[in-house]
């Protein structure tokens, strides 16, 4: 039988600093059924770091890559930045929506999939471009992003 993790031992993981917020936070989120933090989390990142909870929430809110609100198991991050605009980002887009069923910001009723977009993620030289978890996936064509999700639905 596999042992729990408490959220506390998660914590102590990290150094007590403010330089070690955005590692825990993860940390944290990944350790959340629906990939998410909850009010509970971000109190014991400002206890624990040493600093206040509206400066922990003011980080979890502006980086893109945590969420207050539960979501899917994978998560699905288009860049909208110009570059992968002017690369074809909007025609993925319409495949990931008529694939997934789902608009940008909701989850597919499985629970598997939260589709959201993001202005960056660096890889500008295979655009247009989305991360599925931590997964780059370039050069996206409406086959592209098909295959890409096949990949996803069929593995466990």
């Amino acid at each position: 039988m596999k042992k729990e993790i408490t959220k506390e031992a998660i914590a102590a993981r990290h150094p007590r600093s403010p330089e070690a917020l955005l590692s825990l936070l993860h940390d944290l989120q990944t350790a959340n059924e629906g990939n998410h933090l909850t009010g509970a989390d971000l109190a014991l990142a400002a206890s624990h770091v040493g600093i206040p909870l509206s400066a922990v929430r003011d980080a979890a809110t502006f980086y893109s890559m945590f969420s207050l609100a539960p979501r899917g198991r994978h998560i699905i991050r288009l860049c909208a930045s110009p570059n992968c605009h002017l690369a074809g980002a909007w025609s993925a887009l319409d495949e990931l929506r008529r694939s997934l069923g789902v608009d940008v910001g909701e989850t597919t009723a499985d629970g598997r999939f939260t589709l959201e977009l993001t202005s960056c993620l660096g890889a500008c030289g295979v655009a247009p471009v989305m991360m599925i978890d931590d997964e780059v996936v370039g050069n996206l064509t409406p086959e592209r992003v098909r295959e890409a999700l096949a990949r996803y639905r069929e593995a466990r």
